[in-house]
């Protein structure tokens, strides 16, 4: 790989943090590189177990359909590994009782299906793969406090060994490419002033939302054929309640609420805010259930973006993926699906032949693999009552935009040519245009609003 101020092949590139996006990243980058090394600063568990540096991790997760295709493009017959160790397969909108916008979806035949085992687990398959390729060293215990070079160039990066007892020094690990996959809690832009550079413009949505997870087993009898629940929030209704399948009888429930009113982390806390939701259909499940572990609350949940692709005092040599460089509301569900999604744009964009990839270009490639799932969690966002930030101006351009997608939420829920659309640009799978098709427009903007069910469908139809 060769780069603007590079002039040579790439010998040794360094991925800070052993994240999913850290770890994929990683695997792409070992085809053009002659080694390729992972520093992270937790001790991996040996199995699939949650570790101390992904926090969320405790929480619902889902791999959506594109994220499942781009897996398999990194890593072929990861989806089949995934299955064999049972991780549940959730058909949308059949398997799931819904409730958004004020009404219950029907549950049509699905268009679409999540995998919704622990990221515990997605996250263990994939470092085993990574980890099996002999061009790739996973350093552990280990984390980054800085960068070598200056602003013109990254150079490699400051590490030191974590743990009681050790010296703490740092040392140099020198590179000739450095990839940020530290997450959220990156130190990159402050790095990057050190060395003489300039951070890049940050980008916030926050709406203040914050949330609590409990693992239940689901009640013997459910009295559903469903396979879990999903409360929306809105502008109106500001309280979430999600139910999904992690795997042997076993659920993932989360309750989600707006700042100044969050799901507490203590037990009895956590059942009582359930009866905030708008209908006690949640709640009576989880009374019938069997709490299997703690309450885990969550709070950091703003979206944020990271301008690295705009002109700037920025070195050569150094990349931002996943987290670090576009960090979304999970409530969304899109983290892992747009950090497999970026490494699949990183190998196109290092493999085009039409032209040299320099840092500015692969990067704005990353942001590019990014952008549908921002303006999604943006864009939904902005809208909430409270939300802060840079990000929360609407243009007068959008508002004839905001006027057909209020249309089409409001036959989502029980028109299949309109919802199959719409959860194919929610999946990612289909970018935007696909909401304006003939088909979907015609439906949008003459098709009657839809009869949806009454009360919670626990029965598929038909």
């Amino acid at each position: 790989m060769t780069d603007e101020l590079g002039h040579r092949e790439t010998r040794h590139a360094v991925v800070i943090g052993g994240s999913l996006a850290g770890l994929l990243a990683a695997r792409v980058l070992s085809e053009h590189a002659e080694r390729v090394t992972v520093v992270e600063r937790d001790r991996f568990p040996e199995g699939p177990d949650a570790r101390p540096g992904v926090p969320q991790s405790r929480h619902v997760h889902v791999l959506l359909d594109s994220g499942q295709q781009a897996l398999d493009e990194l890593l072929p017959g990861f989806m089949a590994e995934l299955r064999e160790l049972g991780a549940p397969r959730v058909g949308m909108p059949e398997d799931m009782v819904q409730w958004q916008n004020g009404r219950w979806f029907s549950r049509l035949p699905a268009t679409t299906h999540l995998y919704t085992g622990p990221r515990a687990q997605l996250e263990w398959l994939v470092r085993r793969r990574v980890a099996a390729d002999p061009r790739i060293e996973i350093v552990e215990g280990t984390e980054t406090v800085g960068l070598l070079g200056d602003a013109g160039r990254v150079r490699g990066v400051l590490v030191r060994e974590r743990g009681a007892g050790k010296e703490r020094e740092s040392r140099g690990l020198e590179a000739d490419l450095v990839v940020d996959a530290a997450g959220r809690g990156t130190h990159a832009p402050d790095w990057l002033a050190a060395i003489g550079a300039e951070a890049p413009h940050e980008e916030t949505i926050d709406t203040g939302l914050g949330y609590a997870t409990r693992v239940y087993r689901g009640p013997a009898d459910p009295g559903m054929d469903a396979v879990g629940f999903n409360i929306v929030p809105n502008p109106g209704q500001v309280y979430g309640g999600v139910a999904l399948p992690m795997g042997d009888g076993l659920h993932l429930v989360t309750l989600s609420g707006l700042r100044n009113d969050l799901p507490p982390t203590d037990e009895e806390g956590f059942e009582a805010f359930a009866a905030k939701l708008p209908h006690p259909v949640l709640s009576e499940w989880m009374a019938k259930a069997t709490p299997q572990s703690p309450v885990h609350g969550f709070r950091q949940t703003a979206n944020v973006r990271r301008r690295y692709d705009r002109p700037g005092r920025r070195p050569a040599g150094f990349l931002a993926v996943g987290d670090a460089l576009c960090a979304f509301n999970p409530v969304y569900g899109q983290g892992m699906a747009v950090a497999a999604m970026s490494a699949v744009a990183l190998r196109r964009v290092l493999t085009d032949p039409r032209r040299t990839p320099t840092t500015r270009t692969v990067q704005k490639a990353l942001l590019d693999a990014s952008k549908q799932a921002w303006d999604i969690a943006a864009g939904a966002d902005r809208k909430m009552p409270g939300a802060t930030g840079n990000g929360i101006t609407t243009r007068a351009v959008d508002r004839p935009v905001g006027w057909y997608l209020h249309r089409l939420q409001q036959r989502y829920g029980g028109d299949p040519v309109v919802g199959a659309a719409f959860r194919s640009v929610l999946t990612l799978k289909e970018p935007m245009s696909a909401l304006f098709a003939p088909a979907v427009a015609r439906q949008v903007l003459f098709g009657p609003v839809p009869e949806t069910p009454s009360e919670p469908p626990m029965r598929r139809q038909g």
